[in-house]
């Protein structure tokens, strides 16, 4: 089996993102030695904004009229696709940034949809197979927060990994990670060590899962 982990964190050092799916990684390593991980990292080396209009602009052009950016993006999405179809297994590390989806990766999922076997009336080959999804926001936005319904990004995750390409679809997540970096937030510092403690225990249970 291989595995596909996709990072959308713009840091490294203090990345609860990150950090969540490294648990989960090392629950599916542990089941699957010395099987494929391969990794992308969107968001310290992101996609080109213009690869996704680049490549829509080959539709209707004959292929050996396209221009040498036309073809390195339809290959960059390719590849993307690629990578998606060899994986038996996903784990998406993606944080909520500014209320909504990571442009990262927004950009990402935008040029993997220019690829036919990607969408409808394609057969999918992502149909049924396992992934989870971390996505960790600074703030809270539980029901009943004065935020509820401000994060626009998980639903809309959810619907390009679960019902777009139909994965087997875990979803972890953690709040109030900007606690300790923001001292407007200095008053949540117990709650948010308990949400925290939480996410990791709900990465470790789901990854004893994922990994089977």
């Amino acid at each position: 089996m291989s595995l596909f982990r996709l990072n959308a964190s713009i840091r490294v050092e203090g990345s609860h993102s990150r950090a969540l799916a490294d648990i989960v990684e090392e629950g599916w390593r542990a089941n699957h030695p010395g099987e494929d991980v391969v990794v992308r990292d969107i968001g310290l080396d992101p996609m080109p904004a213009t690869a996704w209009p680049t490549v829509v602009s080959t539709l209707g052009v004959p292929e050996d009229k396209w221009t040498d950016e036309q073809r390195a993006a339809v290959a960059l999405a390719t590849e993307a696709a690629d990578q998606l179809l060899a994986a038996d297994a996903f784990l998406f590390a993606v944080p909520l940034y500014n209320f909504g989806v990571s442009q990262h990766f927004k950009t990402w999922v935008d040029l993997v949809l220019t690829d036919a076997r990607m969408r409808p009336p394609a057969e999918l080959g992502t149909v049924g197979k396992p992934a989870v999804l971390v996505t960790v926001r600074g703030g809270n936005y539980s029901p009943g927060t004065p935020r509820e319904g401000w994060d626009h990004a998980t639903p809309w995750m959810r619907r390009i990994l679960e019902d777009g390409w139909q994965l087997d679809l875990t979803v972890i997540e953690s709040q109030f990670t900007l606690v300790g970096l923001d001292p407007n937030l200095d008053q949540f510092k117990e709650l948010a060590a308990q949400i925290q403690s939480e996410a990791e225990q709900s990465a470790r249970r789901h990854a004893k899962i994922f990994a089977l």
